[in-house]
């Protein structure tokens, strides 16, 4: 049975202490909050009250995003750096998210690594001493400054910084990039959504396409789940659904627990 998640915003719409009873009875071993949803983060909640009630509904709190861009490193990233950690500390996370920059700029590979070395190298000595892991997060987009794993993990190893700072793979990114490489021992979550639409290119596929793996799924969800675990990832599989459409369904949490069902399903039928 693989180790499921859910990412806050997969639920946007739905209020904290609900979208935390949902994980539960959705069987999930954890959950990813946000400080990027369109309301207070932890809906203004004192942090306490959210450790004790992901406790409570025994979720590991298994990343909070996030710190951007993580490769455009400046003083007030720095504070906000500091303020993200300790706030994860707080509430028992396992790891801060890191989401690199979206914006179009500075794509010339020496600018890119350049960058991104220099916002990790300033990062590290942060999370060291708070004892946080931080996860990496490259992103398919062709605007965007990092879209290689190969790239992230070349940088972390290249300043000492694996045992702290892994990378996530995100079946999305992954499709967009068009990728083939998997980092299982450098990985340290993995995003999962679909996209059904078929009327655009992959190369024209946005965040709002992102909804639950179903049978129609163009991102081929389970064979990057499959060639993943047989590559010896043993880390949960988050469902990081951005769709507006899919955020306020009221039977959101039935298709949440379908679209378990039906990856499940598939891993039972390989293993058979």
């Amino acid at each position: 049975m693989l180790d499921f998640a859910l990412n806050q915003v997969t639920m946007a719409a739905t209020p904290l202490p609900a979208f935390l009873a949902a994980a539960e009875k959705l069987g999930c071993y954890g959950v990813e909050l946000r400080n990027d949803l369109a309301r207070p983060t932890f809906d203004g909640l004192p942090e306490k009250s959210v450790r004790d009630m992901l406790q409570d509904h025994d979720l590991k709190l298994l990343g909070l995003s996030q710190i951007y861009p993580c490769n455009r490193w400046s003083a007030s990233l720095a504070t906000e750096s500091q303020t993200l950690i300790a706030s994860a500390v707080e509430l028992g996370a396992e790891a801060i998210n890191l989401i690199p920059c979206n914006d179009g700029t500075r794509l010339s590979a020496p600018e890119r690594l350049d960058d991104l070395k220099r916002g990790l190298e300033a990062l590290l000595p942060l999370l060291n001493d708070a004892g946080m892991a931080a996860y990496l997060e490259p992103l398919g987009f062709a605007r965007a400054s990092l879209q290689q794993k190969t790239e992230a993990v070349e940088v972390i190893q290249s300043i000492g910084a694996s045992g702290t700072i892994k990378i996530v793979h995100d079946t999305f990114h992954h499709a967009l990039a068009q990728e083939s490489d998997l980092y299982p021992s450098e990985t340290g979550i993995v995003h999962i959504s679909g996209v059904t639409a078929t009327d655009l290119p992959l190369s024209n596929l946005e965040d709002d396409h992102r909804v639950l793996v179903d049978p129609a799924d163009r991102l081929d969800n389970l064979g990057q789940i499959t060639a993943l675990l047989e590559a010896g990832y043993a880390g949960s599989f988050s469902f990081e659904c951005f769709a507006p459409s899919l955020q306020t369904r009221p039977t959101l949490t039935t298709e949440i627990r379908r679209s378990i069902e039906f990856i499940t399903a598939h891993l039972q039928s390989k293993a058979a």
